[in-house]
């Protein structure tokens, strides 16, 4: 009787694997090769910021569904009304005496903190800990490739993050705002923020 004694010796190839798993890390948020527009909106809802007019005298806040999106410049039949509050707006005639406001004109806005990729982070670690540990296994026992492990965090990251975004409602949006893009969520407007969120794997 034979027996054939065959030596799988993997350690070289793990050795491979695990530094090529150190060599990597993967980024998750906005990109500003992606759309440098999107990322500078992603930064001041993430960080907060306050906002003042650079060539004008005032800042035009929507305040009419109609003006979301636009400028005061594109709406050719505006006028000027300041209440006996002091509020400065522009408006446009509906109809006999009747007419609706577009615009609030303001000195600055102060856009709040509303965290949505720090505070995933901070409330998802120990989960995000978990999902690392599964991933390195999956590595060490040759199932996934180091790629394959950091686009699974990666996927699961940007996840997590666009259901932060989606439950963030505090602080919440100026009535005006609420009004003029129909929603109170601060976070979640045409939905590109959300449709932003992606991740990618760098070598280091």
């Amino acid at each position: 009787m034979s027996v054939r004694v065959r030596d799988n010796n993997n350690t070289p190839k793990l050795i491979k694997a695990l530094r090529e798993l150190q060599s990597m890390k993967v980024e998750v948020g906005v990109f500003g090769e992606d759309d440098s527009h999107m990322l500078m909106i992603a930064r001041v809802h993430e960080f907060g910021m306050d906002i003042k007019p650079k060539q004008s005298q005032y800042l035009t806040i929507p305040a009419h569904p109609k003006a979301h999106g636009k400028s005061a410049g594109e709406f050719k039949d505006l006028f000027f009304i300041e209440t006996d509050d002091g509020s400065k707006l522009l408006a446009r005639e509906k109809g006999k005496d009747e007419i609706e406001v577009y615009f609030v004109l303001v000195k600055s806005v102060s856009i709040p903190e509303r965290s949505y990729v720090r505070s995933t982070y901070d409330e998802k670690e120990r989960e995000l800990s978990t999902n690392m540990e599964k991933v390195i296994q999956g590595v060490v026992d040759f199932k996934i490739t180091p790629q394959q492990a950091y686009d699974r965090i990666g996927a699961w990251l940007v996840s997590a993050i666009q259901e932060k975004i989606r439950s963030i409602q505090s602080p919440p949006n100026a009535n005006t705002t609420t009004e003029a893009k129909g929603s109170s969520n601060p976070l979640v407007d045409t939905g590109r923020l959300l449709q932003s969120i992606t991740w990618k794997v760098v070598r280091e």
